[in-house]
């Protein structure tokens, strides 16, 4: 396991959260650390907890499972629905055990869905009329970056008329309860103080011409390397960024298939964790999709991580023998199959030494495994995959502009400096888009600074 080291501000959120039976929210811009605080939290807690995410991914990186998943909801709007009969005895008997229910990438999921996981949890402990049934829930995300998906029209229009909007934060729930946020303000991953205030500007709209203007100037410019990786607005724009660079290539192309099995595919359901069949060639670039399974022996017997997801590099070599040899910054990894659990949260007896009791804990047993080479080609990938991703160099590419709020600024703070930013045409003002009830949300949701918690 890699030896974390949180902040004095992240440590001293990481005491209060587990000090606390209060609702948190933890949120902050790029790169302050959400989900360095977030693993610490899950790894290191003495609380029972249960981690879930809104889409797969977003729970397979978190080793939790889907919302849907963890509480047996239906797809759909769920005001109107009985939900303790959709809910398993072990959802019940999970639920009922916890201590504290963990949300990553809160911002997607939408007050309906907000409202009937607090209604669930109170079905399960027994306490219908207490919001979560007393269990403590915290939450992590960015509303700047991620929005709710929309639903169908049908649901679009049962949101316009039972909340003020479709946020998580304009739950009923919170009419009952208090949500406390608290905002993560030390960046580890730019240092530039100019650089990280029109960032800030972008983030919250409150940006001017002048701060664009700066920006275009520095990105206006072509990458001495053809192999800055290329961040766009939609798919299209990136496969053919991808198919076009690997048609380049003179080597001989490879597949690799993915290993699962037909009730593995039915658990993953169209949340696949990596391609079925990923096509390579030598000299492809290409991004770690998954951080290193294995890890190597540091000096002092810790295990150190040699990649991470987002980690970009070269295949060099695919030897007969299996795997890829993928060059990262000089150094040659081998890289074999990763594997990928859909976990689903089970209860177990433990035997407390100190007190001599038992306790119930709550372990996440594998559900489902999907077995893969942990890369993608790389020359190009969304802004949206980008989520969450560092890079020294990118090169950002509108297209006809930004079409979702938040995506201009997700997409210029994946760079650590202006020295490594390249646009192919200027950033406009109407590519910065801000939903306005973020903005009264976050406006009127203020904290006290996390180092005076305590």
């Amino acid at each position: 396991m890699d030896i974390v080291e949180l902040s004095r501000e992240q440590q001293n959120l990481f005491d209060y959260i587990e000090n606390s039976e209060n609702n948190i929210f933890v949120t902050g811009r790029a790169g302050t650390g959400k989900s360095t605080l977030l693993t610490y939290f899950i790894e290191n807690t003495k609380k029972r907890v249960a981690v879930c995410a809104p889409t797969g991914v977003a729970a397979l990186n978190v080793g939790g499972q889907t919302i849907h998943s963890l509480f047996g909801f239906p797809f759909g709007l769920l005001a109107n629905e009985d939900l303790g009969r959709h809910m398993h005895r072990r959802t019940r008997e999970v639920l009922k055990t916890l201590d504290v229910l963990v949300i990553d990438e809160i911002s997607m999921v939408n007050a309906d869905m907000m409202d009937a996981i607090s209604r669930a949890m109170g079905i399960a402990r027994g306490k219908r009329k207490i919001p979560f049934g007393g269990a403590q829930v915290v939450m992590f995300g960015d509303p700047y970056q991620l929005a709710p998906v929309p639903g169908n029209n049908e649901e679009r229009a049962y949101m316009a008329e039972n909340y003020q909007s479709s946020w998580f934060f304009d739950a009923h729930v919170w009419r009952e309860d208090t949500l406390e946020r608290y905002e993560l303000n030390e960046i580890f991953r730019q240092h530039d103080e100019h650089f990280k205030e029109i960032l800030n500007a972008i983030r919250d709209g409150s940006c001017t011409q002048e701060m664009l203007d700066y920006l275009n100037q520095c990105g206006n410019r072509f990458p001495q390397n053809e192999e800055v990786i290329r961040l766009a607005t939609i798919n299209e724009s990136v496969n053919a960024v991808n198919r076009t660079r690997m048609e380049k290539l003179k080597t001989e192309s490879k597949k690799f298939d993915a290993i699962f099995s037909a009730a593995d595919q039915q658990a993953f359901g169209r949340n696949l964790p990596a391609e079925p069949v990923l096509e390579l060639k030598v000299g492809a670039q290409v991004m770690f999709i998954k951080n290193d399974d294995a890890g190597k022996k540091a000096s002092d017997g810790s295990s150190v991580r040699r990649w991470v997801n987002g980690t970009i590099g070269h295949v060099v070599e695919m030897p007969k023998s299996g795997g890829v040899k993928v060059e990262v910054d000089g150094e040659i990894f081998d890289v074999g199959r990763s594997t990928w659990e859909k976990v689903r949260y089970e209860i177990e007896e433990e035997f407390d030494e100190a007190t001599g009791k038992t306790r119930e804990v709550l372990i996440a047993v594998p559900l489902a495994e999907f077995q893969q080479i942990p890369l993608r080609l790389a020359w190009a990938v969304t802004i949206h995959k980008s989520q969450g991703q560092t890079y020294d160099e990118v090169v950002i590419d509108m297209g006809r502009g930004a079409f979702s709020p938040g995506q201009t600024y997700v997409a210029l703070s994946r760079v650590r400096s202006l020295e490594g930013l390249y646009l192919t045409r200027a950033i406009r003002m109407s590519d910065v888009m801000v939903d306005p009830d973020v903005l009264r949300f976050m406006g009127a949701h203020r904290q006290a600074p996390i180092e005076k918690l305590f």
